[in-house]
Parts: structure tokens; C-alpha cells; sequence
């Protein structure tokens, strides 16, 4: 039976090609009761590797590693069967880095910047682990509002689409505007389990791996713009 005094243990994988990095983040993270750090990795190949071999729930991923980046470490991550609940945090140095719209493509559900102080870092491994997305707030809409609109200016009448209702529509919008479930809930006048339903519904449809996808899909299809 399990001992309800001992708080659900949050494995954590750190991969970084930088020892002090590592080194710093492990001891923030090893004094908490609930987070537990189960392996370290300097480089992507590593890191997937080690994600394999000790299953984590979440893992910290620096983009820039020699060999295979943080990046492609992700995409293979995310695809691995037996991985589909690890969840990748990536780690970034700078708020203008155009490679992490690409980690967020390739599956990672969410950025943080590397200056982040610990309370943030904790916070973030723990909404991680909990299912949800973790979008830096002070760089994500100009970070994925620009890059996407570079890429993608003809992507606004994307199909995919179609295939949910004008009310899923409006909650899709609202996720990428940064709304939590509360917050859609009182927009649209729902109840908060409501607005969970149809965030959960659109995600089905969408095959978005979780909240972040969505996030993207709603920049890349046109329902948000860098300027709403």
C-alpha cells in the first residue's frame, strides 16, 4: 500500500551538454520530496537513450548539444512507444531562440528559459508532469506569433480544421491566446469542466499530443494571430 505522507515521485532526466548546468539543476531538484532525478545525458543521443532506459516523466532538454540537438532528441522521444507520458521541457538561453517553435513541433510541451529562477523552474517540472503545457509567458506569443507567421502565412485556411465545431473553434483560439480553463470558462460562459471537455475534444481531433500542440495549431491555422 502506498504511503499517503510520501508525495508521488516526479523522475526527472537532465539533458544539457553543459556539467555545471546539469550539476545546478540537479541539486535544486534532489532537494525536493517530490522530484527525483533519475539520469543525465550530454547530448540528444543520450538523452533518448536514457529516456528509454529509465522511463522519466519529464525531461529537460537543452537545444543546443552536440551531435543530435535538442531538437531531433525530442521528435525521436516523443515518437518512442512506452514514452508516450514523457514530457519534454525545453530549455533555452535566449527569448529569441527560433528553434524552439521547432521543438514544440517536434513534441515538446513547452519552454523555459535557462535564466529562470528555481521557484520557476520547480513550478514548471511540476505542471509538466502534471499533463500540461508550460509556455514561457513573456516570449510566447512574440516567439510563435513570428516564426509561425514566417512560415506559414498561407497556412489560415488549414483544413484540419474542419473537422471541429464552431464552439471547439473558440476554445482552440482562447488556448493559443494563453487562456487557462478558468480563464476560457468565464470568456465563454461555461463551467471550467466544460471548457476542459472541449480542449480535451480538440486535441482528440487534432491528434495534439497536449496543450502546447494545440497552441501551435492555433497560429499555424490562422485562429490566432501574433497580434490578437
Amino acid at each position: 500500500m502506498t504511503d499517503p505522507a510520501v508525495p508521488p515521485q516526479i523522475k526527472v532526466l537532465i539533458a544539457d551538454d553543459e556539467g555545471l548546468v546539469r550539476s545546478g539543476f540537479k541539486v535544486l531538484l534532489d532537494l525536493e520530496d517530490d522530484i527525483t532525478v533519475v539520469a543525465e545525458a550530454t547530448n540528444g543521443e543520450d538523452a533518448v537513450e536514457r529516456a528509454r532506459a529509465t522511463r522519466p516523466d519529464v525531461v529537460l532538454m537543452d537545444i543546443r548539444m552536440p551531435g543530435l540537438d535538442g531538437i531531433q532528441a525530442t521528435s525521436r522521444i516523443t515518437a518512442t512507444r512506452g514514452l508516450e507520458k514523457t514530457r519534454i521541457l525545453i530549455l533555452t538561453t535566449y527569448d529569441t531562440d527560433d528553434h524552439v517553435f521547432d521543438a514544440l513541433q517536434a513534441g515538446a510541451s513547452g519552454f523555459l528559459l535557462k535564466d529562470a529562477g528555481p521557484a520557476e523552474l520547480l513550478h514548471a517540472v511540476r505542471v509538466i508532469a502534471a499533463g500540461e503545457a508550460l509556455l514561457a509567458p513573456r516570449v510566447t506569443r512574440r516567439l510563435i506569433g513570428q516564426f509561425t507567421a514566417r512560415r506559414t502565412a498561407a497556412a489560415a485556411a488549414d483544413g484540419r480544421l474542419a473537422v471541429l465545431t464552431a464552439r471547439e473553434r473558440e476554445v482552440v483560439a482562447l488556448v493559443g491566446r494563453g487562456l487557462s480553463n478558468t480563464e476560457i470558462a468565464a470568456e465563454l460562459f461555461m463551467s471550467p469542466a466544460t471548457a476542459r471537455t472541449h480542449v480535451s475534444r480538440s486535441m482528440t481531433k487534432l491528434g495534439a499530443r497536449d496543450r502546447a500542440q494545440l497552441v501551435v495549431i492555433a497560429y499555424r491555422t490562422g485562429l490566432v494571430s501574433p497580434d490578437t
